[in-house]
């Protein structure tokens, strides 16, 4: 397993254990955070596949470091990973300082 995509696949797994065994926001259960991820692939997929395109790359990745599997538009799977991770945390700690702050 590449560099890459072991990270990829770490923030996931690090970000759903703090979500559901200590934060417990309960973020994943809602249409809301599910419409949100919508929102966020919507941009995500046109803005990756241009700056991934393997016809005209912008940003170039080891091969050896990830899996190759890329989808839609050249990008790489590991990338999804990465957003799901990052706009998860980003969601679930907005939501525990926001109870915070009112408890």
């Amino acid at each position: 397993m590449g560099v890459y995509t072991a990270t990829a696949l770490i923030s996931v797994v690090v970000v759903l254990a703090l979500e559901l065994l200590w934060w417990r926001t309960g973020i994943l259960t809602t249409w809301r955070y599910w419409l949100a991820m919508a929102i966020v692939l919507g941009f995500q997929v046109p803005v990756d596949g241009w700056l991934t395109k393997l016809s005209d790359p912008i940003v170039l990745y080891a091969e050896g470091d990830m899996t190759g599997v890329r989808a839609p538009w050249d990008i790489p799977i590991e990338d999804f990973a990465f957003g799901f991770g990052m706009v998860t945390l980003a969601m679930a700690l907005w939501v525990r300082e926001s109870r915070r702050e009112t408890a």
